[in-house]
């Protein structure tokens, strides 16, 4: 028979032992392979920023870091799967600036980007570049506007996907620039510039990692949306000194874990990301493709987010783009 010291013993048990367990697992962290979830097509320069952390993070944290890329709906589908995945820290986002975009950006969420997940760090901040193939006659955005102009709607204008960073640079310099292009969206930045090298589409916004193909004669750069001229590129002027005024982008990438994450698995993984941005090699590599490495603490990456998704809401509400 429980005496009623024991059925209190056994009841504060009851209560405690799921929370210590928590207490405990994360102090084990981690104790398997960790997934770190691309929202993006594998093949593009977010993947391939992703996987150069995840190399950094497998050595600092000794256990292997698996990038798996989980395309689709904008970013959406793999936001949502890491938004629903358990709080144990095996599951992380490699989040891009769609996340701020996207509450805005689309009708219905099955996630919300600020309260669903926990902000671990920043991981880069870049300039998006304008190319077009070499078989376009615009040499300069002025040029490109003209062009435009010129075949109004008949340009195509390629994307890694409708609502991705890229895509919502697009959409602002058309809107800023006063043309109209025709958006075809891609599953991720790969496909996309494979067709714009011989033409098939007239532009595309991609990172900097792509100015390897314009180094080498494969595609025009025109311009970048930085607010100044990137040190990987100063020859290439911003849209602003090219003739659009006032006309800025500048994106990022940063991890984010589910909600509820244990707050020690949490600064376990905020020092591990800032002890892989402090590599010269990682730092180096991302600068020579105009990524300026940049890690954070995680209150001020949600303070960050925070500012960009209402910058976002206030860009998407002038240009009345929606989606389903």
């Amino acid at each position: 028979m429980l005496t009623r010291r024991r059925l209190i013993a056994v009841s504060t048990a009851s209560v405690f032992a799921p929370r210590l367990l928590r207490v405990a697992r994360a102090a084990s962290w981690p104790d398997r392979p960790v997934h770190l979830i691309v929202p993006i097509a594998a093949g593009g320069p977010t993947d391939t920023n992703a996987r150069l952390l995840a190399d950094q993070l497998s050595n600092i944290l000794g256990q292997q870091v698996v990038v798996d890329n989980k395309p689709g709906a904008g970013t959406n589908i793999g936001s949502a799967y890491v938004a629903h995945s358990d709080p144990d820290g095996y599951t992380l986002l490699f989040g891009t600036s769609s996340l701020a975009a996207n509450t805005a950006l689309y009708r219905s969420l099955d996630y919300d980007p600020e309260t669903d997940f926990a902000p671990v760090s920043l991981f880069a901040k870049f300039p998006f570049f304008v190319f077009v193939p070499n078989s376009s006659p615009a040499k300069t955005i002025k040029e490109l506007i003209a062009y435009a102009n010129e075949r109004e709607g008949k340009l195509i204008i390629a994307s890694p996907g409708t609502g991705s960073g890229p895509h919502l640079a697009e959409v602002l310099f058309m809107q800023m620039a006063k043309i109209q292009m025709t958006h075809a969206p891609y599953r991720g930045a790969a496909p996309a510039f494979i067709d714009l090298i011989p033409g098939r589409v007239h532009c595309y916004f991609g990172s900097g990692e792509l100015l390897t193909y314009s180094r080498s004669g494969q595609v025009r750069v025109l311009a970048s949306t930085g607010a100044k001229r990137s040190p990987a590129a100063p020859d290439v002027p911003t849209i602003t000194e090219s003739g659009v005024p006032g006309y800025v982008v500048d994106s990022w990438q940063a991890v984010f874990a589910p909600a509820k994450t244990p707050p020690q698995i949490v600064r376990t993984l905020n020092a591990a990301v800032v002890k892989a941005m402090t590599d010269k090699a990682t730092v180096d590599k991302l600068a020579n493709t105009a990524y300026t490495a940049e890690s954070s603490s995680p209150e001020a990456l949600a303070k960050f987010l925070k500012a960009d998704t209402q910058q976002w809401e206030s860009v998407i509400k002038t240009t009345g783009l929606k989606i389903d």
